[in-house]
């Protein structure tokens, strides 16, 4: 039997529909949207689905998963209601806004015996596949600092994007791509997060124009990540040093410095194919033949942790904070 699933939301929830059709094992079952407009195109473009309005009426039907793909601000409690319901659950990114509604998802999850995950599909894209394979093959040695950027000159989008109380702020979107991705890279215990802050130019939005984490780890390596709508000059995305090379970002390709029997040596690594669909393809595994769950739901807790204690850093002053549960 395939796994019946529904989502919540079909602004970004039309990708993931996507995604749940073209996935061995999975069905997609029903659409949730409050306008009406939504539920009719999902309805057209997914022909004999159902379409519900809100989510009540949804779980109380039969079905096994749920993905929601809605405003920051309302991730948890609509995660609560749909965990309490039985049904396992997928979660856009971020997980959440604040590190006590992550824990409160996850406690719940854990009592009712369901799947929580995280959609940080972006462990997928080939740029990132690439940089952990030349990092996993060791040929840059050891890292002790990574530098990651996102950004322009431009005013913010409109709604949650530039709404702090809808999206939680500058760091919680494109941050926690790049969040999750450094974790990954730096897999360690992180021992502090200094944040700091910039609001300039763009005062009719809320979110803050230009803001920055950065992340210390165990080993004493850092991670220095900066988004920015404010920022007239830009850098490349990637700059990773280690003890014997370095890996820079450039066009669909990195740059990689190194030795070679003793000789510096530099090669251009190409970019590897996205593959977001393997994010839908370990759900389907985890669940019918219990794999391990690539992302887990305490990992996505650590990226909130990054960002909240960010915020809590420059508020204190950009001091170095300690990172709850890590």
């Amino acid at each position: 039997m395939p796994i019946s699933c529904a989502v919540v939301g079909y602004g970004m929830g039309k990708s993931h529909c996507g995604y749940i059709q073209r996935t061995r094992g999975l069905k997609l079952f029903a659409v949730c949207d409050i306008d009406e407009s939504r539920r009719k195109a999902a309805e057209e473009d997914h022909p004999g689905i159902q379409a519900f309005a809100n989510v009540d009426d949804l779980l109380k039907e039969d079905f096994d998963l749920v993905t929601l793909a809605i405003p920051h601000n309302v991730h948890a409690p609509v995660a609560l209601k749909c965990i309490n319901a039985g049904k396992h659950i997928i979660v856009e990114k971020p997980m959440c806004i604040t590190i006590d509604e992550a824990t409160s998802m996850i406690d719940a999850a854990k009592r009712s015996r369901v799947m929580l995950s995280v959609f940080h599909n972006r462990r997928w894209d080939g740029d990132f596949k690439a940089l952990k394979e030349v990092i996993d093959r060791g040929l840059i040695g050891k890292i002790y600092q990574i530098e990651a950027f996102i950004g322009g000159y431009g005013h913010p989008p409109d709604w949650w994007r530039s709404d702090k109380k809808i999206g939680g702020g500058a760091l919680y979107d494109w941050g926690a791509h790049f969040i999750d991705q450094i974790l990954n890279l730096v897999p360690e215990k992180m021992t502090g997060v200094a944040g700091f802050s910039q609001k300039l130019v763009w005062k009719d939005v809320s979110i803050e124009d230009d803001a920055r984490a950065i992340i210390k780890f165990e080993s004493g390596a850092i991670a220095d990540f900066q988004v920015s709508s404010i920022a007239m000059a830009g850098k490349p995305r990637w700059r990773i040093l280690g003890t014997r090379g370095a890996i820079l970002d450039g066009d669909k390709s990195f740059r990689v410095s190194g030795f070679v029997k003793g000789y510096r040596a530099e090669v251009s690594v190409p970019w590897r194919e996205n593959n977001w669909h393997e994010y839908y393809s370990n759900i389907y595994n985890h669940l019918k033949f219990d794999r391990d769950l690539v992302v887990k739901p305490e990992e996505g807790r650590r990226v909130i942790s990054v960002m909240e204690t960010a915020e809590k850093s420059w508020k204190n002053g950009s001091t170095m904070e300690k990172v709850p549960y890590d």
